[in-house]
């Protein structure tokens, strides 16, 4: 199966909200490429030569972005190239408006010698300036990734302006335009805040490494190694979509991309030996979905965890290791036992790659990402990681005859890691004005107070009638605080990116979650893995869609077999809560109660995956798929009590199963015979 780069780019164009960019003629291509390049060499040497001032490095980088979003994308998605008064098919309103975007962001570093005498009493010019700079940020964000961020912005603006008529606990003075302009625009609170700072500094490093080891063939090269360990199996391109998705997940850190990417090879396939088109393109989309969990790479969101956090990188790499695994366990269980119930074979030997070519040729291009690896682990910053892992992949692609890289092809690939970053660095100033105006005023521990009041009255209903005291009011509280968080999560997630929504439910729904002891590191992890749940859940489940799409399935029901194959993804969370081991890093982790943890989830992952499906060792009826279900859930809770109950549940299921499998078996022998 070979990566076409073309189609690949056509089919982005088409699934990827943030790649559908307007037609342009010169000499605009020439002025929007050689703009974009130049922004990916700003941060490659920034990454390598040392960062700028904070707010002149945040600057920099949101004129480019901004201005070049004015450039990239039209004010509407179907609207005809050129116009009135238009240069290179871009009209003039909009290189007015990159202009003015890139003016109002350089103002803060231009000024930024002054404003520690402005800050609290804005001159005019800041004012006028900083209302430019919110209504530029929230059209920017609006053209590249749709209207739902810019509207939660614009809410949460009229909650700080109009705050004295807010209802109950949410009630406060409110802010002049004055005020509230001065804390997102002078402070480091708002726009130039820490969303910004982190795509600035580390994400767009991380995306430039995975355009260029993508083309230098990383990408293919896990494509052919995971056909060559799974594909012989039943089911077999369903299993190279699990592991190959993982691997380019490594480096990719983006649902869509992953998913066009190696979809592209395996939903074809994986129709071709029987499964359907639905669940081909949820298969692809859920194991896409785990590229922005899956170390080393990870999303954006592992990058502002590190700075909420003030933890060394490697420590959430470190934590996210065996979640990302529980993820693939648990699609991979349901892939391999859907192949069982529908008797589909695997790959035959002339469709898969022989795994010592695969090797031979390609090795040069791991050599980027073991470079990356080493250095991230060793304690250096990411940036400086992904400085050396793009100049190994430069050298490697200059030096290596597969794949070679040329002038023009380093040229394109600058332009395309600019590009892919335009995006979320809009959402990231768009996320900065919601959480400047939960700092100013004080929004986040209002919710957490009303999200824990509201947990525990319904507790306070519920516990009486819980049988056998399971559970007490503090326990149910923690329980029904941690679902209503996580339907936050996923309702937030199916508007805007999984960065955005991490940043956002941080800010507003984890302090809930100290209130009650939840430790810092699982709460951040407990949203985030949610946030990137939403990437697959209904109705707006654009990795799903973008399977479907390619598939030629019906979009929502692609969604749904893709949020039921994530159901490890969904209960994982709670797990981090409750036995926190299994991140390893908490404190009080201990080995005994890691392998505990690890290996009840394992096995709790892998029943529900036989439940969900409907087949273990052979068909499964009703009445096993339901107790198969709760005793997974048994497994997956903590404590080895809840586990035994689960096996002594388990137990007639699986006499059932061995005895109907023997009938079957020995049926079969007959036939033969």
């Amino acid at each position: 199966m070979e990566i076409n780069q073309e189609r690949i780019h056509k089919l982005e164009e088409e699934y990827d909200p943030e790649m559908q960019i307007r037609s342009m003629t010169a000499p605009a291509t020439w002025i929007v490429g050689v703009l974009l390049a130049i922004l990916s060499c700003f941060h490659y040497y920034t990454a390598g030569f040392g960062l700028l001032r904070e707010s002149t490095h945040r600057g920099v980088h949101l004129a480019f972005v901004l201005g070049l979003i004015f450039l990239v994308f039209s004010f509407r998605k179907k609207s005809k190239p050129g116009g009135f008064l238009a240069v290179g098919q871009i009209p003039i309103y909009d290189w007015l408006l990159a202009i003015t975007a890139a003016v109002t962001s350089l103002y803060i570093p231009f000024v930024f010698n002054d404003l520690a005498f402005r800050v609290g009493d804005p001159l005019t010019v800041d004012v006028v300036f900083g209302t430019i700079m919110i209504f530029l940020t929230l059209e920017a964000t609006r053209r590249s990734m749709g209207l739902a961020l810019p509207v939660i912005a614009l809410a949460f603006i009229t909650y700080a302006l109009f705050g004295q008529y807010a209802p109950g606990v949410l009630v406060h003075p409110g802010a002049s335009w004055k005020g509230l302009v001065n804390h997102l625009y002078l402070t480091s609170q708002g726009i130039y805040g820490i969303a910004v700072g982190v795509v600035a500094t580390y994400v767009f490093h991380f995306v430039l490494f995975g355009v260029l080891a993508n083309r230098i063939g990383a990408g293919q090269l896990f494509i052919d190694l995971a056909s060559c360990v799974a594909g012989r199996y039943a089911g077999g391109p369903a299993k190279v979509s699990v592991f190959s998705s993982a691997l380019f997940g490594m480096i990719s850190g983006s649902s869509i991309a992953n998913t066009v990417t190696t979809g592209a090879l395996t939903i074809p396939a994986m129709k071709r030996v029987g499964y359907r088109p639905h669940f081909a393109a949820a298969v692809e989309a859920t194991s896409s979905t785990g590229g922005q969990i899956t170390p080393p790479i990870m999303g954006a969101a592992a990058f502002i965890m590190v700075e909420f956090l003030e933890v060394p990188y490697r420590t959430i790499l470190l934590a996210a290791t065996v979640p990302a695994l529980m993820h693939y366990l648990g699609i991979f269980t349901m892939v391999h036992l859907e192949a069982k119930r529908l008797g589909l074979r695997g790959l035959r030997p002339d469709e898969m790659p022989k795994f010592v070519k695969v090797i031979r040729e390609g090795w040069p291009t791991l050599i980027p990402l073991v470079i990356l690896v080493a250095i991230i682990t060793s304690g250096r910053t990411p940036y400086n990681a992904a400085f050396w892992g793009i100049t190994s992949c430069i050298v490697v692609g200059f030096l290596n005859p597969r794949n070679r890289l040329t002038l023009p092809d380093l040229y394109g690939c600058f332009k395309t890691g600019a590009q892919y970053a335009l995006a979320v660095g809009a959402a990231a100033a768009a996320v900065g004005i919601i959480v400047g105006v939960v700092s100013l005023t004080g929004m986040g521990f209002k919710v957490s107070f009303m999200v824990t009041s509201s947990a525990q009255q319904l507790a306070g209903i519920i516990v009486p009638f819980v049988p056998f005291g399971l559970t007490d009011l503090a326990g149910l509280t923690l329980f029904l605080t941690l679902i209503f968080t996580a339907f936050a999560c996923i309702l937030l997630g199916a508007g805007i990116p999984t960065t955005a929504t991490y940043i956002v439910l941080v800010s507003i729904a984890a302090p809930a979650l100290g209130l009650l002891g939840v430790v810092p590191i699982v709460a951040h992890f407990f949203v985030f893995y949610y946030g990137v749940l939403a990437d697959i859940t209904p109705p707006v489940a654009l990795a799903a869609y973008a399977g479907a799409g390619i598939a030629g399935a019906n979009p929502f029901k692609a969604g749904n077999t893709a949020f039921r194959l994530a159901a490890a993804k969904a209960l994982v969370p709670f797990v981090f809560v409750y036995a926190p081991s299994i991140l390893i890093v908490t404190d009080g982790f201990t080995w005994q109660a890691f392998v505990i943890t690890v290996a009840g989830c394992a096995i709790g992952i892998i029943f529900i995956g036989a439940a969900l499906t409907g087949y273990f060792l052979t068909h499964m009826v009703m009445i096993e798929r339901v107790v198969t279900f709760i005793a997974s859930l048994l497994f997956i809770a903590p404590g080895i009590q809840s586990g035994f109950v689960g096996l002594v549940l388990m137990i007639p299921v699986l006499i059932s199963q061995v005895m109907r499998w023997n009938k079957g078996k020995k049926q079969l022998e007959v036939e033969g015979g």
